[in-house]
């Protein structure tokens, strides 16, 4: 069985060239980190394409398991850009389910 973990950013700047730098930060750090954590199966990361929408990133990962899924919230490079995230979002959703 996979566990797919999903979550959902929304940026809290107002201004549209801020907004798009923090996103490509985030998206370009969310991306490094398959290289780094051997724990992660499948990782996608895609912005939002439509100002409708509430959040503004998405990252959807696949984990083996619970404890694959822990290891990878714990190593250090993802410390480091979740760190960064929060330094610059108003919210956050998540769901973790079984496949």
């Amino acid at each position: 069985m996979t566990l797919r973990h999903v979550v959902m950013w929304k940026l809290a700047s107002t201004v549209e060239a801020e907004r798009a730098d923090q996103a490509a930060r985030i998206k370009a750090g969310l991306e490094s980190l398959p290289a780094v954590v051997p724990e992660i199966q499948r990782f996608e990361v895609g912005l939002n394409s439509l100002p409708a929408n509430e959040f503004d990133i998405v990252l959807v990962s696949d984990f083996a398991d619970e404890a694959a899924l822990q290891r990878y919230v714990e190593h250090p490079e993802h410390e480091k850009v979740a760190a960064y995230i929060r330094s610059v979002v108003s919210g956050r959703a998540a769901v973790d389910a079984e496949y």
